[in-house]
């Protein structure tokens, strides 16, 4: 059964609405300005190859870490199959210790006999608004966060796995209001520990391929 967007009863927080034209929070560390020439092509560990494929919704994978460092850019395709996102362009963001995706339309729901579940929603293509996907994932806190202009409020999280290149592994991400923001999600700095180094200059170094092609068919408000 769902329920509302409060936060859950055991939290002092405040409530908020969760809608497309609420939820007005602010990242962490990124302004709204630059230029993405790139919209939509996504790569995988391989140039042309698909970086994961959707699965039903959870945060019960194991991770995996390579032998080696991987070296990526300052953006990057990425893959999130629990919650069936085969691609989404990422920012690389150090200077954020947490990953934040962009959603909305939160709902929070019970699953696995009582356990705190979220329901919401992603634009996972940039400059789509057409392609909706929507995601759950099991609700592990609720926390106050400052954004790096001084703004407090509270946000979900949750873990999710995050496929990027030959890495695989579970991370925590914030549900984040990026409808202002040009990339749909920020990669933070936890998520690239260990094993990954980031080279400023470089630029969707793990290979491309076309977005649209992989959500082909899915349209706002159908679920993948």
């Amino acid at each position: 059964m769902s329920s509302s967007t409060n936060l859950p009863e055991n939290t002092n927080s405040a409530s908020y609405k969760a809608s497309n034209s609420g939820m007005r929070w602010n990242d962490l560390s990124e302004s709204s300005t630059g230029q993405d020439s790139d919209p939509g092509s996504v790569p995988g560990s391989v140039p042309g190859s698909v970086p994961g494929s959707a699965v039903d919704s959870g945060c019960n994978s194991s991770s995996s870490e390579g032998p080696e460092t991987m070296l990526i850019g300052w953006r990057e395709w990425v893959s999130l199959p629990q919650l069936g996102l085969p691609a989404i362009k990422a920012k690389i963001d150090t200077g954020a210790r947490t990953s934040a995706i962009h959603a909305f339309d939160i709902q929070q729901i019970k699953k696995n006999g009582g356990q705190d579940w979220l329901a919401f929603s992603v634009q996972p293509v940039q400059r789509n608004v057409s392609i909706v996907c929507r995601c759950e994932a099991q609700l592990i806190d609720v926390r106050r966060v400052t954004d790096s202009g001084g703004h407090a409020g509270d946000r979900f999280f949750i873990e999710t796995e995050l496929k990027i290149g030959s890495h695989t592994r579970t991370i925590e991400m914030t549900l984040s209001q990026r409808t202002d923001m040009l990339f749909r999600m920020l990669l933070g700095r936890t998520a690239m520990v260990p094993g990954i180094q980031v080279e400023p200059s470089l630029s969707f170094s793990l290979g491309r391929m076309s977005a649209r092609t992989l959500y082909a068919g899915i349209t706002e408000g159908v679920v993948p």
